[in-house]
């Protein structure tokens, strides 16, 4: 993964700088990509892309938030044409924000399934994640962790590992729960999860799972790619972590486990909109699901793209139908609810 931050292409420095004078000067064979994918394996998608079309992607890479209060603070004389990020709720706040349009695209609604995409063609999704559990298969039955509830339960106490509650993907995962269960229920799972944590958070979603492995915790929440890219990788120590660290996928209310997506929206203002367009539907085309899939260890969102190795492996769960958009717009609730359950 390379290092987050604003990454500008000496392309993109020269558009902002002409931009910065009123002018939109972005042209016709070009189309200005603002993204929160910090992976390399991205890379040949954009050559590819460029190669196929003739467009020019000029790239600029930073965090959600930072992406997002850019965008804002540019207002309409804005360069960005395509905004991208690994979360629904970050596309949600971009939407928020009033930072896309809403599009029509035949081949978007045939691609993506309906409830990975904002009802109003505001955002897609192109790429799935889910957050699911990894678990020391010495000492945890896998019936013990088939949901999201029994995590909350006596069972383990002080034997959970998972990262603050500003993760996104933490956000998604409980306003999910706040979607199926209303905010009560979850509220009481929030500090049931707190009463069973097993250190005060800390890392990211590979140091959970090493601290299962470790003997820190017996169970950690994680998302399954971060698993999959430990299992399949090049480093040793990872593989033998995973060796005897296993990954179970809860269900939601028996409907599946949470999913995620990485995808992308139109910004407001885009002055390349017909490539911006054209851009989100090569990401969504079959062929870049695959690769994104194959590289980054994310499923497809289409139905219909084969998954490819090593992701194959891990394909044996059933997916919660609930709408990406409908736990999107709850993260302010879950961010509220778990700061009061004493989630850090």
């Amino acid at each position: 993964m390379r290092k987050i931050g604003m990454v500008t292409s000496l392309a993109a420095t020269m558009i902002l700088a002409a931009c910065s004078g009123g002018e939109k000067a972005a042209g016709p064979q070009e189309v200005n990509l603002y993204t929160a994918r910090h992976y390399d394996s991205d890379q040949p998608l954009y050559d590819r892309f460029t190669q196929e079309t003739g467009i020019k992607i000029n790239r600029i890479e930073g965090r959600p938030d930072e992406l997002v209060a850019r965008m804002k603070s540019e207002g309409e004389n804005s360069p960005a044409d395509l905004f991208i990020a690994a979360d629904a709720g970050a596309l949600w706040r971009a939407q928020e924000a009033g930072l896309f349009q809403p599009i029509q695209s035949e081949t978007l609604n045939a691609r993506i399934p309906e409830n990975l995409r904002e009802p109003g063609g505001n955002w897609y999704g192109f790429s799935r994640r889910a957050r699911v559990v990894a678990y020391d298969a010495a000492r945890v039955k896998p019936e013990e962790i088939d949901d999201y509830a029994k995590l909350a339960t006596p069972r383990f106490k002080g034997k959970i590992c998972v990262r603050s509650s500003d993760s996104v993907y933490n956000l998604s995962l409980v306003g999910a729960l706040i979607e199926a269960w209303g905010p009560q229920k979850a509220g009481e799972w929030a500090k049931g999860i707190v009463a069973n944590m097993a250190r005060a958070p800390e890392g990211g979603d590979r140091d959970q799972i090493r601290a299962v492995a470790a003997g820190v915790c017996e169970v950690a929440i994680t998302n399954s790619y971060y698993y999959i890219r430990m299992a399949s990788g090049d480093d040793a120590k990872d593989r033998e972590v995973t060796g005897k660290v296993k990954l179970a996928f809860p269900s939601l209310d028996g409907k599946g486990a949470h999913v995620n997506i990485s995808g992308g929206g139109v910004a407001k203002h885009a002055p390349n909109k017909a490539n911006a367009i054209k851009l989100l539907e090569f990401f969504a085309s079959a062929d870049s699901q695959k690769h994104i899939s194959a590289s980054n260890n994310e499923y497809p969102a289409s139905p219909d793209v084969q998954v490819p190795p090593p992701v194959d492996a891990y394909t044996a769960f059933t997916a919660n139908p609930m709408s990406v958009a409908a736990f999107a717009a709850r993260q302010p609730e879950a961010q509220s609810l778990m700061s009061a359950a004493g989630w850090r």
